[in-house]
């Protein structure tokens, strides 16, 4: 590898489209635009980053979502510790391989740290980037997943954004990229797998739960489990919640969420809730098994909320802000913060509201539209 060069002339490219990913929920919303890119001969090649990574967990993830396994796979990201070590990583690793296949354009989507390496490194080397996913803010710096999306749109050639919402706000901050609304994949990506979950899914037998008779909690953000009182507090106001409504709480809990509980003391304190089921983390299948079947789901994740609305599953949100507002407009979702009364009292609301909401994040088609935008840019 040449690393003498910094930039490729726009002549050297080829016409091919590299897609970055690198942690599930973006594998997830990739997906569809995947599969239309194939679908419609669009030439592209995966990246993955090696943000989520494990063999056995990975490799069934693109079994069971029907998904060619990535062209190029980096090595040891995850066990990056820091920010600045992961990104630093996977900006290094995408760098090597753009320069090699030189693609005419990137394709990110989201706010994971493998998205602002994929757009960096792309940007860096004067090919062109896509963000899936842009215009969304939360307003909230304590958050990197803010920093990224801000940072990404503004680096980006082509926005492409869930809605109205989206684009305005691009136009307000203006961007200097050309905006396309196309609906958020996340909308085909869900429809689609919760086809698959029929044949592929007994998670419901396995937990010994029945539809529309559990609650479901899922919290893995920093700014909530690095912190032994706001972690305490969303646990508590939850497994109150669930004991008031009649609903077992199964909590789906992420690696980094379980070496919080034992290293604040509070696994054994939390496994002896009332009603309160502590399981590890699920395969993604499954875990759409759970969330279209549950009578309430509690998160701090913003895929949750979005898939969680597209369902019509009533979420109470565990942040005092969210990216997903039109979640909160259309009454699909509340804030609760990590306060419990206010977890509890969020719970009795959502539960007793109707879930007739309409869907604001498309129709199912933005997978297409990607490919077919991505396609004219690839032959302009």
């Amino acid at each position: 590898m040449n690393y003498e060069i910094k930039v490729i002339d726009s002549k050297n490219l080829t016409r091919q489209v590299a897609v970055v990913i690198g942690t599930r929920p973006g594998i997830v919303m990739f997906a569809p635009i995947i599969k239309a890119l194939a679908g419609n001969q669009v030439p592209y090649f995966i990246i993955h980053s090696g943000q989520h990574y494990s063999p056995n967990m990975d490799s069934q993830f693109f079994q069971d979502l029907e998904l060619p396994e990535p062209h190029f796979r980096l090595d040891g990201v995850a066990e990056k510790k820091t920010h600045g070590a992961q990104t630093a990583a996977m900006l290094e690793g995408i760098e090597a391989i753009l320069m090699r296949e030189r693609p005419r354009l990137v394709l990110v989507g989201g706010d994971a740290n493998t998205n602002l390496a994929g757009a960096l490194a792309a940007r860096k080397l004067h090919i062109q980037v896509g963000h899936v996913e842009a215009g969304e803010r939360s307003y909230d710096w304590r958050m990197p997943e803010e920093h990224n999306r801000v940072i990404i749109d503004h680096i980006s050639e082509y926005l492409f954004t869930t809605n109205d919402k989206g684009k305005n706000q691009l136009e307000r901050e203006a961007v200097q990229g050309t905006i396309f609304v196309t609906g958020n994949p996340i909308v085909d990506a869900s429809l689609q797998h919760l086809h698959l979950t029929q044949a592929r899914s007994h998670v419901l037998q396995d937990l010994g739960v029945k539809p529309q008779q559990y609650a479901l909690l899922t919290t893995h953000r920093e700014e909530n489990v690095d912190f032994p009182d706001r972690l305490q507090g969303i646990l508590q106001g939850v497994a109150g919640a669930g004991e008031a409504l009649g609903l077992p709480v199964i909590f789906l809990a992420h690696p980094r969420t379980l070496k919080r509980l034992e290293e604040f003391h509070l696994k054994e304190w939390a496994a002896g809730l009332e009603g309160f089921r502590i399981t590890k983390a699920v395969g993604y299948l499954d875990f759409l098994n759970l969330l279209a079947h549950t009578r309430l789901v509690f998160t701090d994740s913003g895929g949750v909320q979005q898939e969680a609305c597209i369902h019509r599953v009533p979420a109470v949100t565990l942040r005092e802000n969210t990216e997903w507002v039109e979640t909160l407009e259309q009454g699909a979702n509340r804030l609760a913060g990590t306060d419990p009364e206010r977890i509890r009292q969020a719970a009795r609301e959502a539960h007793e509201s109707p879930c007739n909401w309409p869907v604001p994040f498309g129709d199912g088609t933005t997978g297409t539209q990607i490919a077919l935008i991505t396609k004219q840019i690839l032959e302009s």
